[in-house]
């Protein structure tokens, strides 16, 4: 789930430029969990570009030394009761097979106009990828190795997975296409915590997935657990991250419960529950997770030091940069200008229309629909990827790329460290901001405080179907 996006919240206005926020953030911490910032701009505040953009130009002007190559698999088996991803509960083989053809049709119309640099990640997420049979499953990797040019040994390669579809056949293929990590969703190891987000799922299912996913020693698992889930305690979570422990994972991602109004559990259902403990049940794992040797490298991602990469030499890739390469309906491309995809929908029927749209389309050489970055947005998104991060945003960083200070630019950034949510650090000469562990704890409220007016005000006019 990593790799997934939540709907935002909203609620406050921020100014943008050099101005002072409209809210403070003394305020804004009061509501810790005030949306997910997964990316920046978030997809409602896309609209139809006018008119389509041709990609080969916008390729073009990209002076990245890598990309980042992305497929999206919008097919589930159910969908969870908090989900609001682009994602569609379809188990049709047939189905799948339509899509991965128009996937391939897209790869081959883009493959020409991003070949200009070479892959150094390549990622396979959804939905559910492994709900593709095992054709379907190898034909992604011949798509992104003959069509794209990925070179499997210098990128790093990830799938997404989920319990009831780990089979020993699909892992095979994993392994012999060189995938370095595997990241599956579990959420609970409660059944009844489980039910309640509507995931059908034993936890007898859970661990049969995991003893073949250890069996097969990939370099890095990734394990996903909620917290904040209906019914769930301390104790209860506890539990489900011990048993998670249990199986050693390289990586940890813990992720707060968000409801939105179009999922299928309301945010009414929660408040029903009684008093939000999210806080609590966080710092809870937080402590567990450091106790046990995982250093934490953002609110959700926990992970322990790798000694190894493996045997393959990796194209480096800088998350600050651009560069992502989507295939596939419900997948974003980044230019550094220009942030593109399909339309997004939530509704069973909205997403299924798109999706079916996609498949017949013949022609995916232009961006119709998505945002133009202004140089202020370029700005924002710059300081909320690398502020989120326990790495931090390196001052001469921000400097380098767009010739002023962050720190006198923005000066209510102040207020984080005021607040006692970050701290100015300089490490052999070079100066960061960087989020305090308590600031990491509320980085969904800072990332939200951080929108600006104009991004804000698109969110909120987006009309779910």
């Amino acid at each position: 789930m990593d790799s997934q996006d939540y709907t935002m919240t909203t609620g406050h206005s921020v100014k943008s430029g050099s101005s002072n926020t409209a809210t403070s953030l003394r305020e804004v911490l009061t509501s810790p969990y005030r949306s997910y910032l997964y990316s920046y701009p978030h997809k409602t505040a896309y609209r139809e570009l006018d008119p389509p953009m041709p990609l080969a130009p916008l390729w073009e002007r990209e002076n990245t030394d890598t990309y980042f190559l992305y497929m999206h698999i919008p097919f589930c088996a159910a969908r969870c009761g908090f989900c609001n991803l682009f994602t569609l509960p379809d188990r049709r083989d047939d189905t799948h097979e339509r899509y991965v053809d128009a996937l391939e049709r897209q790869a081959k119309q883009w493959a020409p106009i991003t070949s200009r640099r070479p892959y150094s990640r390549f990622a396979i997420g959804g939905g559910t990828p492994t709900l593709l049979n095992e054709v379907q499953l190898n034909r992604l990797f011949d798509i992104a190795e003959q069509v794209m040019g990925l070179d499997p040994q210098q990128a790093s390669i990830s799938v997404e997975t989920s319990p009831d579809t780990v089979t020993d056949a699909k892992l095979a293929i994993m392994k012999e296409r060189s995938v370095d990590r595997v990241s599956m969703g579990i959420q609970s190891f409660i059944e009844a915590e489980a039910s309640a987000i509507y995931r059908p799922q034993k936890p007898q299912e859970v661990e049969r997935a995991l003893e073949k996913l250890t069996k097969y020693n990939f370099p890095l698992l990734n394990l996903d657990l909620i917290y904040g889930l209906p019914g769930q305690t301390v104790e209860s979570w506890l539990y489900s991250l011990e048993r998670v422990l249990t199986y050693e994972p390289g990586e940890i991602f813990i992720y707060p419960l968000y409801t939105r109004e179009n999922t299928i559990v309301k945010p009414d259902d929660i408040e029903r529950q009684g008093p939000d403990i999210r806080m609590e049940l966080y710092r809870a794992a937080r402590e567990t997770l450091k106790s046990r040797g995982y250093v934490q490298y953002s609110m959700r991602r926990f992970a322990k030091e790798r000694s190894s990469a493996g045997t393959k030499v990796l194209l480096p890739y800088s998350c600050q940069e651009e560069g992502m390469v989507g295939l596939g309906c419900g997948a974003r491309s980044y230019t550094s200008e220009v942030h593109y995809a399909s339309k997004y929908g939530v509704s069973y029927k909205a997403t299924q229309s798109i999706i079916a749209d996609y498949v017949a389309t013949e022609r995916y050489d232009v961006a119709d629909y998505g945002i133009v970055l202004s140089r202020e947005e370029q700005k924002r998104r710059f300081i909320l990827k690398a502020l989120l991060h326990r790495e931090g945003l390196a001052l001469q960083d921000y400097y380098q790329r767009f010739g002023t200070n962050v720190m006198s630019e923005y000066g209510w950034l102040g207020e984080l460290l005021t607040e006692g949510m970050a701290e100015l650090k300089n490490e052999m000469g070079v100066e960061f901001l960087r989020l305090t562990e308590e600031g990491l704890g509320y980085s969904d409220a800072i990332g939200d405080w951080l929108i600006s007016a104009e991004i804000r005000e698109q969110m909120e006019g987006f009309v779910f179907s």
